[in-house]
């Protein structure tokens, strides 16, 4: 199913000690370019976080914004870790006595709640930890999922798109087909009218002539260009059915463009020249899409 690299997913969810809120934004991008916004407390699992997100969306430039936010409750109920701030504090007052000298007591406990994990974000052992971390594992995947459904939406809204052009293309072929036969007939009446001056001169070369006729055939006959192009746009549209990428669509796009601007140069005809030039302008607007599909 196709789909477009821009992408949107919010989801909040609120547990017993949090609010856990993620933002995920994607945006077109040759190559994969992910950008972390994360508490703190979170950054020893940035490495897990990206390896999901790149594994879930693939490519572009992806934007993850996660925040946390402690209940009141619970956050003045696990903001100090109260049994090693008292070691700490009964440590220092017993180290004061054995130095002989009179501590303050209220210095103590300042000098105590500056020691190493003082505070805490609530988590006491490693079950808790892991725990929290995939509340928050659950909530980003909501996000990414969120994300891929908008990715999803965008990339049928341009599915619709690349049809519209396919078919204008295909439809300004046509005309070129009908114009096509016209000049044949044209061509044809201005080789008649040069031969019958060419054949009277005292110079003709039988040979030479039909060897110059046979390169001129050639050079102005476009019958290849127009079945090629037309099986072009049509596994184009074979490929937007199934499970294409944009590389791949855009692949095909220069194919197109290539029988395009050979169909043009090779007509020498003012009207199909116009034709083509109308091509052309759907045919960028096709490239210019195929950069944002996944």
């Amino acid at each position: 199913m196709l789909q477009s690299m821009t992408g949107f997913g919010s989801v909040q969810k609120e547990t017993a000690k949090q609010t856990i809120s993620v933002e995920i934004k994607t945006l077109n991008s040759k190559f994969t370019d992910i950008y972390c916004r994360l508490p703190k407390s979170l950054s020893s699992r940035e490495i897990d976080i990206r390896n999901l997100l790149q594994k879930e969306l693939e490519r572009g430039k992806i934007d993850i914004t996660l925040n946390l936010i402690p209940k009141e409750d619970a956050m003045v109920s696990t903001l100090v870790n109260r049994p090693l701030v008292k070691a700490y504090f009964r440590d220092l007052m017993q180290t004061a006595e054995e130095l002989q000298f009179e501590a303050s007591r209220t210095e103590v406990l300042r000098m105590a709640t500056m020691m190493p994990n003082a505070f805490n974000n609530g988590i006491q052992d490693a079950d808790e930890a892991e725990e929290a971390w995939n509340e928050v594992l659950e909530v980003i995947k909501a996000g990414i999922a969120k994300c891929r459904e908008f990715r999803i939406r965008e990339g049928q809204g341009t599915k619709v798109k690349f049809t519209e052009y396919i078919e204008i293309i295909s439809s300004l072929l046509e005309k070129i087909s009908a114009q096509d036969a016209q000049r044949i007939i044209n061509t044809r009446e201005k080789i008649t009218r040069a031969i019958g001056d060419f054949v009277n001169s005292e110079n003709f070369d039988k040979n030479r002539f039909e060897q110059e006729l046979i390169y001129y055939i050639e050079k102005f006959d476009i019958s290849e260009e127009k079945v090629r192009l037309k099986a072009h746009l049509e596994y184009f549209i074979k490929e937007l059915e199934g499970n294409s990428n944009g590389k791949k669509l855009n692949f095909i796009a220069q194919e197109i463009g290539r029988e395009i601007n050979t169909i043009g140069s090779k007509a020498n005809d003012a009207e199909i020249q116009r034709l083509v030039v109308q091509m052309k302008d759907e045919l960028e607007k096709i490239k210019e899409q195929t950069s944002n599909i996944l």
